[in-house]
């Protein structure tokens, strides 16, 4: 096993390289960069990034120099190159490349071009808020997943099983976003009821609160957001149940354990649980992923939650490239780490499974 988890730990590396390479050099290609941005903000005009995706003359002016994509027409040319030495665009794309992931190698993410803070230092001011979206999330989607799946597999074909699976298709087929916009519209105060907040995660008072009351302020404000990212991501983990457990079930040893007069309860989370979870509990990791970085985006966004995907989200809009880049590199390592902890949690689940020596 040591070997397996070596050779996986050296795998991550070209991956790793591989992925920053690609989107290296498609978010270079992309207009509107960071000197964009500057000479927008200097001229007053606000935000060039919509400008030059909509179209129109806008874009008759775009110039080819690294980093920028909308000409400098009228700006002193000596100091539209202090910009590009400011930024970094002075140097050959490859050589800014090596030079990125050489100082990534060391965790070293920079300073943010428009925070005027370390990326680190964001990153970890806004990751607990991620953190707890997700793991809440998560938490909730296994707890309501797995029994209804269960209970799905064992009453296959039945009503219940019918109506459910209704509700499945459903929660599967509208993203958690629009599921958390008729939120906001019937209970956040949208065109109904105004029984939950709409913006942040605590309330503006929230440090004069006592310990009790921060406890439920919080709570009181995860409840349409969470809410939000359970009905979205509850159907696929369902159906996985389910179907683990019925291709479990028709096999040969529950028939012969039945046969052994144990009762159906005790075949069932004595012989088949273990077996059928197998899939559902190694996923964990990779579920958490998903919900962290993926699912959230939208719903911070939407509810106002400064967290990872609101922080990432900005800077795409404002080409701020240390944030984009270092938190692309620090969550794709991550994620890779965390799918190896997958593959180690199946081991754990199931002791029966040595990948060294499938794959020897």
């Amino acid at each position: 096993m040591t070997a397996y988890i070596l050779r996986r730990l050296l795998l991550i590396v070209p991956t790793l390289v591989a992925i920053m390479v690609i989107n290296f050099v498609i978010v270079q290609a992309a207009p509107g960069g960071p000197i964009d941005q500057v000479i927008a903000q200097i001229r007053g005009q606000g935000d060039v990034t919509s400008r030059l995706t909509g179209g129109g003359a806008d874009t008759a002016e775009r110039s080819s120099g690294p980093g920028q994509s909308r000409g400098t027409r009228g700006l002193d040319p000596e100091f539209v190159k202090q910009l590009e030495k400011q930024f970094g665009f002075d140097k050959p794309l490859p050589e800014r490349f090596v030079s990125m992931m050489a100082s990534y190698v060391m965790f070293d993410f920079g300073d943010s071009f428009f925070k005027a803070r370390r990326v680190t230092d964001l990153v970890l001011e806004k990751m607990p808020v991620s953190i707890s979206l997700g793991l809440w999330t998560t938490l909730l989607v296994y707890l309501i997943s797995i029994p209804l799946g269960i209970r799905k597999a064992v009453r296959d074909g039945s009503r219940f099983d019918i109506w459910t699976s209704g509700i499945i298709i459903v929660g599967n087929a509208i993203p958690s976003f629009l599921f958390a916009v008729l939120l906001v519209v019937l209970f956040a105060g949208g065109s109904y009821l105004q029984i939950f907040p709409l913006r942040g995660l605590v309330s503006s008072n929230w440090a004069e609160l006592g310990v009790v009351d921060k406890v439920l302020d919080y709570l009181w404000h995860m409840v349409l957001p969470i809410t939000a990212m359970v009905i979205g991501g509850f159907a696929s983990l369902t159906m996985l149940t389910k179907n683990s457990f019925l291709d479990e079930i028709n096999k040969q040893y529950v028939v012969t354990a039945k046969a052994k007069g144990l009762t159906e309860r005790g075949v069932l989370y004595g012989h088949v649980f273990r077996n059928a979870m197998l899939l559902v509990i190694a996923g964990f990791p990779s579920a958490f992923v998903s919900v962290l970085f993926a699912g959230s985006l939208f719903i911070e966004i939407i509810f106002s939650i400064d967290g990872l995907g609101l922080l990432g989200y900005e800077a795409a809009l404002q080409r701020d490239y240390p944030v984009m880049f270092g938190t692309l590199f620090f969550f794709t390592l991550l994620g890779l780490l965390l799918n190896l902890i997958g593959d180690l949690m199946y081991v754990a689940v199931d002791p029966r499974i040595d990948f060294e020596t499938r794959e020897s």
